[in-house]
């Protein structure tokens, strides 16, 4: 198999998002005429070990690392991302109507800081063409979490009925459900995330589903906010917080857009901080899911160490390649042997202990 970094110099040659629908295309096509292709990777990235494997929310995970939402956005590389030795994937963010999302150039490589910027704006075919393809597949052989979003036209005051119809059409496709009210490519999403209108989803996610429901939010927040908000989500039903989505502090990415959500390494300390704030309120009371600049397996251990039940990741993906997964997977057994944990479930939290 062709090594990545011989071939990364190409695609980095193509516009980001045409690279990205390019694969997209290619893994679809793959995965739907040619599945005997994915055996090989399979073989060559899946690693398969006990002391990865726990069970949250009564959903078995082979493994901690998963893909974020925002990389399958459609649910159409769902085949090709698990034979890479993903543990979970989440696909979306799904909204009820297909949208374009904002307007292109929209997505930003900065190869030499390993780091994103983009300003999508929930761009995704929609949630009838999206619940088709999810329903050929689901239950499938790695846990898969539907990311949820309104509309951009939806006004405030409707939103919660997007969201509402959202969660009736997924709670039997996915095995949890995260609340997406923290991109800032919507505009006035992030005004969602407040007091009455978290008491008020998550009241309502509880009476529609049995199935996890999960709250992701923004690195911007105050800390304290941050805390408070998800406190009111855990009261009122949210069964675990994703911390956390992309930045709109541009002063961590030299030559920076004035626009859009920034991810990948710049991200690292953010990030951390703000799930480490997180989890120092809420470890052992809820599932706890750490997102943002983590792009190896030793970070990815320091957040498990922190209180992360899982991880998940994104930009990484793009600049390490389709190994990420095993390296990390990897490492993090390493560290467990190293610290004497026979399963990765005695590791989290150990610093908070």
């Amino acid at each position: 198999m062709t090594n990545y970094n011989d071939i990364k110099k190409y695609i980095y040659k193509l516009d980001p998002e045409t690279a990205h629908t390019l694969a997209e295309f290619t893994t679809h096509k793959i995965a739907t005429y040619a599945p005997f292709l994915l055996s090989p990777l399979r073989s060559r990235y899946k690693v398969e070990d006990s002391r990865l494997s726990q069970e949250l929310f009564g959903v078995n995970f082979p493994n901690p690392v998963g893909m974020a939402a925002g990389f399958d956005k459609n649910a159409t590389m769902i085949p090709f991302l698990e034979a890479l030795g993903f543990g979970y994937i989440e696909y979306g963010t799904v909204t009820p109507r297909p949208q374009e999302g904002n307007a292109k150039p929209r997505l930003f490589r900065f190869p030499e800081h390993e780091s994103l910027q983009n300003a999508m704006g929930f761009n995704n075919d929609g949630m009838t063409q999206i619940k088709s393809r999810v329903e050929k597949i689901y239950p499938y052989a790695i846990p898969l979490g539907a990311n949820i979003g309104k509309n951009k036209t939806t006004t405030e005051g409707d939103a919660i009925k997007d969201y509402e119809l959202l969660i009736n059409t997924f709670k039997d496709l996915s095995d949890y459900i995260v609340i997406n009210i923290s991109s800032p490519n919507t505009p006035g999403l992030r005004d969602l995330q407040n007091e009455n209108f978290i008491k008020a989803l998550f009241t309502l996610s509880g009476s529609l589903t049995d199935k996890p429901v999960l709250l992701k939010i923004a690195p911007d927040l105050d800390t304290r906010e941050a805390v408070s908000i998800c406190d009111i989500a855990l009261q009122n039903g949210a069964k675990g917080i994703i911390a956390t989505n992309t930045t709109i502090d541009y002063s961590l990415l030299p030559d920076a857009k004035g626009f859009g959500g920034v991810s990948g390494k710049v991200l690292k300390e953010k990030s951390f901080r703000m799930f480490n704030a997180i989890a120092d309120a809420f470890y052992g009371q809820t599932t706890l899911i750490s997102v943002g600049g983590i792009s190896d397996g030793d970070e990815a251990y320091r957040r498990i160490r922190a209180g992360a039940d899982l991880i998940q990741v994104y930009s990484a993906f793009i600049f390490e390649g389709p190994s990420l997964a095993k390296k990390i997977n990897t490492r993090i057994l390493e560290l467990l042997e190293r610290d004497g944990f026979s399963n990765i479930s005695e590791a989290t939290g150990a610093d908070r202990k």
